[in-house]
């Protein structure tokens, strides 16, 4: 099992940016594809990006296409998700995981799932 722990939420203006981080410890890091998620509240959570255990293939849902980028430090044992233009709909927390079964990168059963770290967006 791999831990994961998100960092660099916060508090921004629409049109800013933020910087999320997700840092493993434990094993194969760099063998698992990994993804954002997050949950509005209220919602269910919801699809953000994810990116395959060599970077070889990356997916985003369609609200955040060509604002967010995903990109991973297999040395560093680390995942990023690069938000700009942000916009008061992406307010949520954001989560990273770990381990989707079979390869599939949107589906909401990853194995290993973090904290959580929380995104404010105001007008």
């Amino acid at each position: 099992q791999v831990q994961l722990v998100e960092s660099g939420g916060g508090l921004v203006q629409a049109g800013g940016s933020l910087r999320l981080s997700c840092t493993a410890s434990g094993r194969t890091f760099n063998n698992y594809d990994m993804g954002w998620f997050r949950q509005a509240p209220g919602k269910d959570r919801e699809f953000v990006a994810a990116i395959s255990w060599n970077s070889g293939s990356t997916q985003y849902e369609d609200s955040v296409k060509g604002r967010f980028t995903i990109s991973r430090d297999n040395v560093r044992s680390t995942m990023y998700l690069q938000m700009n233009m942000l916009k008061p709909e992406d307010t949520a927390v954001y989560y990273c995981a770990a381990d989707p079964p079979l390869g599939r990168l949107r589906t909401i059963l990853y194995k290993n799932w973090g904290q959580g770290t929380q995104v404010t967006v105001s007008s």
